[in-house]
């Protein structure tokens, strides 16, 4: 063993030996002195430790099997002195001459240095348990509290946060239980810390994620244990509290699966009893109602917007543990809630507001959004046009449907493979006839008008088209100014300029077929159309001339561009050859139809 190493443990006996004689002899600032030197020189040890693991590092790229063999030898001496230095520590906490003040001043500072040494080896790590442990048993709970979620923090910007924060989440779940009165007001503050190390620790390259969820499971049972304890408003606000933290971890724990989504079935399925104990179904997490009535609950007072922004992912979490019940049954038996979902237009307009985070999150792998989108065809599947025809105000609802419904034409734009871009539009399709009339438009002509890509702009046009064939003749009517919007929208983009070829050419193809579609429906038996509406001699001349005939001369041009061009590249002419054409038969047809009809008016 070197010198420097022994100096080390020697170092730390000889200060910890002297807080306590500084005590006695009444020296208090010597005890504060003595303090920050023994922090000063257990910062030493751990950077010592980093310095020598960052040489072996580049010893190892060497390859010289000799000096690694010696390398481990250093690293298997420095680890014993590491340990022998904790164990020094936890006797000298442990000894029945140990003094109130100095364990207080000792508490502020020591947590915070040794939880670096717990990711050495096993043995590091229930050392540093153990230390924690004895602070937290002999110190004020409200301290300590303070002290640990002050070292968590700090951890947060470390190399290794996992390992470091493990002492130190497992004696915060022992505060919270500790804590004499002011429980909920301490739980605010604690539990959003704990949250963002959970999920600091989430985005590590090698996290394990059963190690994950036993600190966050953890956590949970200890605010469990203390809300069992109160009774009336505050027990009520820590029952809420605990609930929004299991919707929150169980993103996390979500998001940090990178492999196989069933190897986190056995995990979530610890979290029955925390469901259970805060009221929650799962019939209620779909729908969004218990994340409503928990945090309506929990934000009464000014200063909570910024404790539930801690919370940003419990709608997400709230919609992942109905999927973890439609991915096992030991999870949860959610068939009886998608019967519910299926008969009740409201609660499944709630659920499409709700699966939507997990559409739209960029970070679960695509087996939850493939078993999201089954669901969402489960569900549809009760819906008839009956049902959405009833006098039920969607109003309310339409902004949640409008944002599930892009969540879905992602889905369809970047899916894997072509099964689940299949389900996910039929689902998109369902959804959309699910929505009563008087909305379904506005939903569409917003999905059109946002869209950034072409393909899906064309496919939204073919969805309005065939809504307003399945639609009665009158609601059709009014159906009207939307096409026409539409259809302006592409022919005549609102920026300037006409459309740009091939790279519009779906949206274009599809608005063309709108119109021809709506002014044929139009022509049928309606002779009051003529005068005014989409029918108008007014109204038609402005597309014909605005439109219309503009784009004739534009399409008649890039197939001469391209037929010059099918020497040079003939594949790829061919190909937008093959699309202008069919642009340009369609676009003739709609021209000779407003023609016809400006005659006859």
């Amino acid at each position: 063993m070197s010198a420097a190493t022994v100096s080390y443990s020697s170092r730390v006996r000889e200060l910890l030996a002297g807080s306590l004689s500084s005590v006695e002899a009444g020296e208090s600032q010597d005890l504060e002195s003595l303090v920050i030197e023994l922090v000063h020189c257990l910062n030493s040890l751990s950077e010592n430790l980093a310095s020598n693991a960052s040489d072996d590092d580049e010893q190892e790229n060497d390859a010289n099997s000799n000096a690694g063999d010696e390398d481990h030898e250093i690293d298997v001496t420095t680890l014993n002195e590491v340990i022998q230095v904790l164990d020094d520590i936890l006797k000298f906490l442990s000894s029945p001459l140990m003094n109130q003040d100095v364990m207080d001043a000792l508490s502020f500072e020591l947590p915070k240095v040794i939880s670096k040494f717990a990711g050495l080896s096993g043995k590091c790590l229930e050392l540093a348990e153990e230390i924690v442990d004895r602070f937290v048993e002999a110190c004020n709970p409200r301290d300590m509290l303070s002290v640990l979620c002050e070292a968590l923090d700090a951890a947060r910007v470390s190399l290794s946060l996992s390992t470091s924060s493990t002492p130190l989440l497992h004696g915060l779940s022992k505060v919270f239980i500790s804590v004499r009165r002011r429980h909920y007001e301490q739980l605010k503050v604690a539990v959003p810390i704990v949250l963002n190390v959970l999920k600091d620790m989430s985005l590590e390259p090698n996290m394990q994620v059963e190690g994950l969820f036993d600190k966050a499971l953890a956590i949970g049972v200890s605010i469990k244990a203390v809300a069992s304890k109160l009774e009336k408003e505050e027990g009520t606000k820590v029952c809420c509290l605990l609930g929004l933290y299991v919707m929150q971890i169980t993103a996390v724990l979500s998001v940090s699966i990178k492999d196989k989504v069933d190897s986190g079935v056995p995990l979530v399925m610890q979290l029955k009893p925390l469901l259970a104990y805060c009221g929650l179904t799962h019939l209620g997490l779909i729908t969004g109602n218990d994340a409503e009535r928990l945090t309506s609950t929990v934000s009464k007072d000014d200063d909570d917007n910024d404790f539930l922004n801690s919370f940003h992912d419990i709608n997400l979490g709230a919609s992942l543990l109905f999927i973890w019940g439609r991915i096992s049954p030991e999870v949860a038996d959610v068939a009886s809630d998608v019967n519910e979902l299926q008969s009740n237009p409201v609660k499944r307009w709630q659920a499409y507001g709700m699966l939507k985070h997990i559409l739209a999150s960029g970070d679960l792998l695509w087996e939850f959004k493939r078993h999201t989108v089954e669901v969402l065809l489960e569900i549809v599947r009760g819906a008839t046009p009956s049902q959405c025809n009833v006098q039920i105000d969607c109003s309310q609802y339409t902004t949640s449907i409008y944002s599930a419904l892009q969540a879905v034409t992602l889905v369809i734009m970047y899916a894997p493979d072509a099964d689940l871009r299949k389900k996910t539009f039929e689902a998109l399709k369902r959804i959309i006839s699910d929505i009563p009339v008087p909305q379904r438009f506005d939903v569409l002509k917003a999905l059109v008008t946002n869209s950034q890509s072409s393909t899906m702009r064309g496919i939204l046009l073919d969805q309005v088209r065939n809504n307003i064939m399945s639609t009665s003749s009158l609601q059709a009517t009014d159906c009207d100014a939307h096409v026409t919007e539409l259809v302006e929208l592409v022919l005549k983009p609102p920026h300037g300029g006409p459309p740009l070829f091939p790279d519009q050419s779906d949206e274009v193809l599809a608005a063309l077929n709108l119109y021809r579609f709506a002014l044929l429906n139009n022509s049928r038996g309606k002779e009051t159309s003529s005068s005014s509406g989409f029918l108008s001699k007014k109204t038609l001349e402005r597309d014909y001339k605005g439109w219309l005939l503009p784009l004739r001369t534009i399409v008649s041009g890039s197939i001469a561009e391209n037929q010059r061009q099918k020497d040079q590249d003939q594949e790829s002419s061919l190909e937008i050859l093959c699309i202008l054409n069919r642009i340009e038969s369609l676009l003739y047809w709609c021209i000779e139809l407003v023609e016809e009809r400006l005659k006859s008016s």
